[in-house]
């Protein structure tokens, strides 16, 4: 019996790594795939902000989705995030004053502010979206978060394609760890976890 139930529990982390590889290897493909084109709506993801100012990660992303506008691929951009601890600012709110601030139309920005995590923020773009009759978009964020955030968008019905924003460093251990933690998380939520 020990060694039946031995046996199992090797098979069922065996195909847990396996299944962890396979979609690391998937989000590694997609991290350094340019597909922007004309969509609805860029949707650029929140990272972290400073007292109303943008970490360099988050003025990255913004300076990204702020140059595929600027190339008419889209007549919006959508920034997301909530407050992150930050009882003043919301990485959404900061996102739309940065990007006023480099000219953009207040009119042409739309902000999804309450989003906790990727999976709330993703969902609140979605059904912004929905509502406003936006059927495509742009994502912008780091390489390997595209793959998961395309993922949710998708299961919602929109047509995504991803844009990472330039960086270097991608060869790095741990750049390809983000891949494994984002494949864990991915794989995760798709069985009903929250992460």
């Amino acid at each position: 019996m020990k060694r039946t139930v031995w046996n199992v529990v090797v098979a069922a982390l065996s195909l847990a790594m396996l299944a962890t590889a396979w979609i690391a290897i998937r989000i590694e493909r997609q991290a350094t795939r340019e597909e922007a084109q004309p969509a609805d709506v860029i949707l650029v993801l929140g990272a972290a902000e400073y007292r109303g100012r943008p970490s360099p990660v988050l003025k990255a992303r913004l300076d990204h989705g702020l140059d595929l506008y600027r190339k008419g691929l889209a007549p919006r951009i959508m920034t997301t995030g909530g407050a992150g601890g930050d009882p003043v600012f919301t990485e959404g709110d900061v996102g739309r004053d940065y990007l006023t601030s480099q000219g953009v139309p207040p009119e042409a920005i739309v902000v999804e502010d309450e989003g906790s995590s990727t999976v709330a923020s993703t969902a609140r773009a979605g059904e912004i979206m929905r509502r406003m009759g936006l059927q495509s978009a742009i994502v912008v964020s780091d390489g390997y978060h595209i793959f998961r955030v395309k993922k949710l968008l998708e299961a919602r019905g929109l047509t995504v394609f991803g844009s990472p924003r330039p960086e270097r460093g991608r060869d790095g251990f741990g750049y390809r760890w983000n891949y494994v933690k984002q494949a864990v998380g991915y794989l995760l939520s798709s069985c009903g976890v929250p992460v």
